[in-house]
């Protein structure tokens, strides 16, 4: 992925941020069929205004459509109310993607390269703040419906989250929900050029009491600095 790329991706990060910060339920478990959606709607919103932060392992699949080509990493995330978020790659490459509410880096070690852009170019859709701040709205953001069909074959539960906003950087999000414990387990998306990801989250951990110094960025010495615009 480019580093042009990577930042374009980073917009939609942030909405699986604002996502994946609500993604413990009540402890609850409905046998057979999904719940009525009206349910795991209000769980989604009334977690989420409680929860401080998480952090989890993921694998995040990239296809290209023009090429038929599909890229594999693997990393750890973190992410902690407000608006702050880091995406560590461990494999293939390493490099970091950390975005507060002042400054979004992307660090390619290997390269020696910093590429450094105003948060509010990441954050810059109206809706995206106020959930990430706490103050949006599931219902008010997103038109919300269970995929078809709405579980998988493990008895998980499958939404498809429409962007209200116009001019958004995605089609729609795909989620695969636990259907035991209800954490995110995947977060699928397509941009407007067809391009497609998707991020498998694993070894999730809440409210841990994220330092936001995580989410601070010094670069190093002798490394290359470019402003993104």
């Amino acid at each position: 992925m480019s580093k042009i790329e990577l930042f374009m991706t980073a917009k939609i990060f942030a909405v699986c941020a604002a996502l994946f910060l609500g993604v413990v339920f009540p402890s609850v478990s409905w046998a057979g069929p999904a719940p009525p959606l009206e349910e795991v709607i209000e769980s989604l919103q009334k977690i989420y205004e409680k929860t401080q932060d998480f952090q989890a392992g993921f694998i995040q699949e990239t296809t290209v459509k023009s090429i038929r080509k599909t890229d594999t990493e693997e990393g750890t995330v973190c992410f902690k109310n407000p608006r702050q978020m880091l995406w560590d790659y461990k494999k293939p490459k390493v490099k970091k993607l950390i975005i507060n509410a002042q400054k979004a880096w992307l660090y390619l070690p290997s390269d020696k390269t910093v590429y450094v852009q105003e948060s509010n170019r990441i954050f810059k859709s109206e809706a995206l703040i106020k959930f990430l701040s706490g103050l949006g709205k599931l219902h008010h953001d997103f038109t919300i419906q269970y995929a078809s069909p709405a579980v998988d074959s493990d008895g998980n539960y499958l939404l498809l989250l429409y962007p209200r906003e116009k001019g958004a950087s995605y089609s729609y999000l795909k989620m695969t929900i636990a259907k035991d414990n209800f954490y995110i387990l995947q977060v699928g998306f397509d941009d407007v050029m067809g391009n497609s990801t998707l991020l498998k989250f694993s070894d999730i951990k809440m409210n841990r009491g994220l330092s936001s110094k995580r989410f601070q960025f010094k670069p190093p010495p002798g490394v290359s600095i470019f402003k993104m615009p």
